[in-house]
């Protein structure tokens, strides 16, 4: 039986760390946590925020993913936009998802993330 989504991994270059930093951790507020020394060895670098954890390992023939995407709730979505805005990352709102105010983004390495809040009113979410 399932109990819940442990993480997420997505993929990065080689060497990019540093920018993925940046990102993860400056603009969208996780915290980075150690790899295991024999994970560590590989690269990439791992992050969470409360129950929010997503790695990120290295791929030698690396393609960004473009359409596939961690789906992440969050609250205060105006200021959070504005927060990764101020980051310079990239910030476009869709409104096609019925009771929710949604957006993506981009890491710097091109994979796309959707970042959403349920509208006032909405249903509750699904369990």
């Amino acid at each position: 039986m399932l109990t819940a989504v442990d993480h997420v991994q997505l993929a990065a270059p080689p060497g990019s760390e540093e920018r993925l930093r940046a990102y993860y951790a400056d603009a969208l507020g996780m915290t980075e946590t150690p790899k295991p020394p024999a994970l560590a060895a590989r690269g990439g670098c791992w992050f969470e925020a409360g129950d929010v954890r997503l790695h990120l390992g290295v791929e030698h023939d690396f393609r960004p993913a473009r359409k596939a995407h961690p789906g992440l709730r969050v609250t205060g979505i105006e200021a959070y936009a504005a927060r990764l805005a101020a980051h310079g990352a990239p910030v476009t709102w869709d409104d096609d998802l019925p009771g929710h105010r949604r957006f993506h983004s981009e890491d710097p390495v091109g994979n796309r993330l959707e970042f959403l809040e349920p509208s006032a009113g909405a249903p509750a979410p699904r369990r």
